[in-house]
């Protein structure tokens, strides 16, 4: 499911952002590590659209990962918790890793917690990954109840007032380029579910141990 510019002002104009709260989040299938080697050349994976890229760790890294997450989708909110933070312990703080994240959103609480971030992050890339980890963390709290008042909450206590946080969730330019993206994301990279990675081109779908992780990276860094 992408989402369409239509659907998302359809939903902000009938009653404003309230709106977000009684929508019901999507349900996602975990799926098994499924790899497909190169599908896509790494060229493709490499360029970002509309939207800079949101990155850690060097740009001339031996391995480059770009993930594709939504974030109301549970299994990305479990890799966030349970995996990622081995991953940017063992391989992005050393140097050995450029971590991309990127949006795709499945519903549109997953589009308003996009915006969200980039708009509090604006074009810090730390920042803007500590914003993405606390709504995944507090993923629960605005996804399944008090939606507007968590993500002003959020807003709010990373600088922004609250006619800032309205502002940016209505923010139709912002809104299009993360559609843009997704769409490219979809059509071009055939990403059809979240998490989707991609570890130097080679993509690899569903929920993923760092184990899993390692034995892709460990023989990209020796070759």
């Amino acid at each position: 499911m992408i989402i369409t510019r239509r659907a998302f002002n359809t939903m902000l104009s009938l009653t404003g952002l309230a709106a977000l709260a009684g929508l019901s989040p999507l349900r996602f299938v975990s799926e098994a590590m499924i790899p497909e080697a190169m599908a896509q050349a790494a060229g493709d994976v490499a360029k970002p659209v509309s939207l800079p890229d949101m990155a850690l760790g060097p740009k001339d890294a031996a391995v480059t990962i770009t993930e594709y997450a939504s974030m109301t989708c549970p299994h990305c909110a479990a890799f966030n918790e349970q995996v990622f933070p081995k991953i940017k312990s063992e391989y992005i703080d050393t140097g050995k890793v450029r971590y991309i994240f990127r949006e795709f959103p499945l519903d549109i609480k997953a589009a308003a917690g996009s915006m969200l971030s980039r708009c509090i992050a604006k074009d810090d890339a730390p920042k803007y990954f500590a914003v993405t980890d606390m709504l995944f963390r507090q993923q629960n709290d605005w996804v399944l109840k008090n939606t507007t008042e968590t993500l002003t909450r959020i807003g709010k206590q990373a600088g922004l007032t609250q006619s800032q946080v309205e502002a940016c969730l209505k923010d139709q330019a912002l809104l299009d380029k993360i559609a843009a993206d997704q769409k490219y994301a979809s059509d071009v990279l055939k990403v059809d579910s979240t998490p989707t990675f991609f570890i130097n081109g080679e993509k690899i779908k569903g929920e993923t141990s760092f184990e899993e992780f390692a034995k892709k990276i460990n023989p990209l860094l020796k070759s």
